[in-house]
């Protein structure tokens, strides 16, 4: 007898995907535009594979979009930045709401101005039940930054004596995270060619696999996903383990 057919479909998409978006500049300056240009387009590339990601099945999508060294970027160019995320916050919400997506923000928001808190603040109650997609985004956001909060947190409790040091261990680390429950990411992706993480979920990426891309993140969209999400499925995840 000949054996039965296979119906097996592709492999599922991993639960979390994060980016490193970068490029917009390179993308402006190869083009004799400025910087605003790139990140307007860059915005664009955000829509693209938000979508792309919640038709694919992804669960968790991470952006990396305001970093905290950023803030030593010009003046004039961080003003821009904040004016195209006040912009996101108050045009896309509905999309996001209507298409399921939950928004969540993590970082310092002690750095954003008052009227943006409140724009996420409102974003994040408008989308707290949607299940399609969570889109995470980072701003204001450094990796060890947020393990130094976090570690004072803890010890602020270990002090009120909420908590015994010997009880410490890598759950509650995690618990004190600004990404307490969600995910640890699966796949981490980089644009432009840089090959580094850019203090960028130090502790959350600890067995992500990395996709390190050539295009430039104004030019990201549902194919160099795919292309990144292909990439991931021809890896060997043994999390320290032999086979």
């Amino acid at each position: 007898m000949e054996p039965a057919p296979s119906h097996a479909g592709p492999p599922p998409p991993p639960t979390h995907v994060a980016i490193i978006m970068d490029g917009n500049g390179r993308w402006a300056k190869a083009r004799g535009l400025p910087r605003t240009a790139g990140h307007k387009r860059g915005a664009e590339a955000v829509r693209r594979t938000v979508e792309a990601a919640r038709e694919m099945g992804v669960s968790y999508l991470t952006l990396y979009g305001f970093s905290s060294e950023n803030w030593k970027r010009p003046a004039g160019e961080v003003s821009d930045l904040m004016g195209l995320l006040r912009l996101y916050l108050r045009s896309e919400v509905a999309a996001l709401h209507k298409n399921g997506i939950r928004l969540k923000v993590i970082g310092d928001r002690n750095r954003l101005g008052a009227d943006i808190v409140r724009l996420i603040d409102e974003a994040e109650a408008k989308t707290a039940a949607n299940v399609a997609l969570t889109l995470v985004l980072a701003l204001s956001y450094g990796g060890r930054q947020e393990m130094v909060e976090a570690t004072r947190r803890i010890a602020a409790d270990v002090a009120a004596g909420r908590l015994a040091p010997d009880a410490i261990d890598e759950g509650v680390v995690a618990g004190h995270l600004f990404t307490a429950g969600i995910p640890d990411p699966d796949l981490i992706i980089r644009t432009s060619g840089e090959q580094r993480i850019s203090n960028f979920l130090l502790w959350q990426g600890a067995y992500a696999e990395l996709v390190f891309m050539e295009t430039l993140w104004p030019e990201f969209g549902r194919a160099e996903l795919e292309n990144a999400i292909r990439d991931y499925h021809g890896r060997d995840r043994r999390y320290g383990a032999t086979k």
